[in-house]
């Protein structure tokens, strides 16, 4: 009874449609058509000049990322020769501090014990020159030349400073210029919509035009149209009647049933060369002293040996840490200075266990293998110099 009441509601109501859509109504005018027409043409002549605007400032922004991505390469070049001239200097100062420390002690071992044992006791060179200030018969020369590889030293720490700061700016402004690329690719994305419903609304504007230049064709066709509407919506009605009584009877004679589911620090000296394995805990050996990688220019400086990050690092031979610390490249990094323009380089760690100016044993464990500095997975890169010139560490393990 309820779903018959809806049937003849759903009739009157299709009557209604066909006996309005007959009425005669106030229709738009051609002239006010083609103004709101032209509107929307000049709305979407705009829209089109700034998308086409902002499209060219992606275009600049990716050229002025491509140019800052160039300094920062650049840049990175700058620090690692930096790099690589500060731990010079470190080992011309260490140099001359260990010569002038066998002159002293020739000039005076048969002289001022205060002044050996003052040598002696001495951490670094500048707490030897500060506690020999009173003592005159330190050679002017020495002084002066220690002083001047300070300076040195000085000079370049200074210059890494400085070139750090200006990699950060640099990486810093690349972040900006991506930051500000997605937003103008957000803000193109806006601008490709609001010009797709612009053109979409103008196609739906010029029809309506064409409608009203041909009125008069259209009112016999709707006329036409409300009178098939209204035989249609009364078949259809009927058509709604029927198989809602069919639904109805087979309601009442169908029956569904449904099933329910049922409820360190001791020394590590292996092989037999000059060096000992720097990293003998390694799982592989991952790069080699010469390899051409695209990201290297001149060939690979030395010896990559993958193993897990807290893997344990040994001093390759006895020697002065000159340097302890952290650079952008090369991460947690270790210098040792073996006398004779002898060098090597330990990099990437993630913890360190020595400190600068001490004197470490062939063996004993200067660090942790990491990833740190620009480095693509844990490793240590164990790299030897020849008076400042990278060779293959082959040549003494």
């Amino acid at each position: 009874m309820k779903k018959r009441r809806n049937v003849i509601r759903s009739l009157c109501l299709s009557l209604f449609i066909s006996t309005a859509a007959a009425m005669p109504v106030r229709a738009e005018s051609v002239e006010e058509a083609q103004k709101k027409v032209d509107e929307l043409k000049n709305e979407k002549d705009n829209a089109q000049a700034e998308k086409d605007s902002v499209e060219l400032q992606l275009q600049e922004i990716a050229a002025e990322m491509e140019s800052t991505q160039k300094k920062l390469d650049a840049k990175q070049e700058e620090i690692v020769a930096a790099e690589e001239a500060l731990v010079q200097a470190r080992v011309e100062e260490n140099t001359q501090y260990q010569s002038m420390k066998k002159r002293i002690k020739f000039m005076y071992e048969q002289g001022n014990v205060e002044f050996i044992e003052v040598l002696a006791k001495s951490k670094n060179i500048s707490d030897f020159l500060n506690k020999t200030e009173y003592i005159s018969e330190i050679s002017e020369y020495d002084r002066e030349k220690l002083k001047d590889f300070q300076e040195i030293v000085r000079q370049v720490e200074e210059q890494e400073q400085t070139l750090e700061k200006e990699y950060q700016e640099l990486d810093n402004l690349q972040t900006e210029l991506i930051n500000k690329q997605n937003e103008v690719k957000q803000l193109l994305e806006e601008k490709k919509v609001k010009l797709s419903q612009l053109e979409g609304e103008l196609g739906e504007k010029m029809k309506n035009l064409q409608k009203l230049v041909e009125e008069e064709k259209r009112r016999q066709e709707e006329a036409a149209a409300a009178a098939a509407a209204a035989e249609a919506a009364r078949k259809a009605a009927e058509e709604a009647a029927r198989k809602a009584q069919e639904d109805a009877s087979r309601n009442n004679s169908y029956q569904t049933s449904v099933s329910t589911p049922s409820s360190g620090s001791n020394t590590v000296v292996s092989g037999n060369g000059y060096f000992t394995h720097p990293c003998p805990g390694m799982q592989y050996q991952s790069s080699y002293f010469g390899e051409i990688r695209e990201f290297e220019v001149g060939g690979h400086k030395g010896h990559d040996y993958a193993a897990a990050v807290g893997t344990p690092t040994y001093a390759a031979a006895a020697g002065r840490v000159i340097i302890a610390g952290y650079s952008s490249s090369a991460g947690n990094w270790v210098v040792i200075d073996h006398g004779n323009g002898l060098t090597t380089k330990y990099m990437h760690h993630s913890a360190l266990y020595v400190v600068a100016g001490q004197y470490v044993e062939k063996g004993q464990q200067i660090g942790a293998v990491g990833s740190t500095g620009q480095s693509t997975g844990p490793h240590l890169h164990f790299q030897v110099e020849e008076y400042g010139v990278a060779v293959s560490p082959d040549k003494y393990l």
